[in-house]
């Protein structure tokens, strides 16, 4: 069985996720039930599927997860660029941001590929 705290992979989308919850703390309150919960739910899901993938039986199981987590990653970058294109996100906020999302996504577009090549 995998061990999913011993992935960078998955250290870097649990940062990810803490920082989305941080940013979006200051969201207008209209947005809770929207782009708050739509942010949140999707940095989670980075996370979620990592760990999920992890405990799959399977290489294609596995490979299933990583990218379905992928697929979710896509759409926290699409929700930062929203947020920031709505004034919600500060340039700072969105800097720090989206370096974040970045360093993720380019781990996991890596990992996945490296698996893809076995």
């Amino acid at each position: 069985m995998r061990d999913h705290r011993k992935l960078e992979i998955f250290q870097l989308a649990d940062d990810l996720v803490i920082r989305v919850y941080e940013a979006t703390k200051n969201f207008p309150k209209d947005e809770l039930y929207g782009l708050v919960s739509q942010a949140r739910r999707s940095a989670v899901s980075v996370a979620a599927n990592i760990v999920e993938g992890c405990g799959r039986r399977t290489e294609t199981e596995f490979n299933r997860y990583l990218d379905i987590a992928f697929g979710s990653l896509r759409e926290v970058g699409y929700l930062i660029h929203l947020s920031t294109r709505l004034g919600y996100l500060s340039d700072g906020d969105s800097g720090k941001l989206s370096e974040s999302h970045g360093r993720a996504a380019a781990a996991l577009a890596a990992f996945i590929q490296k698996r893809e090549t076995f």
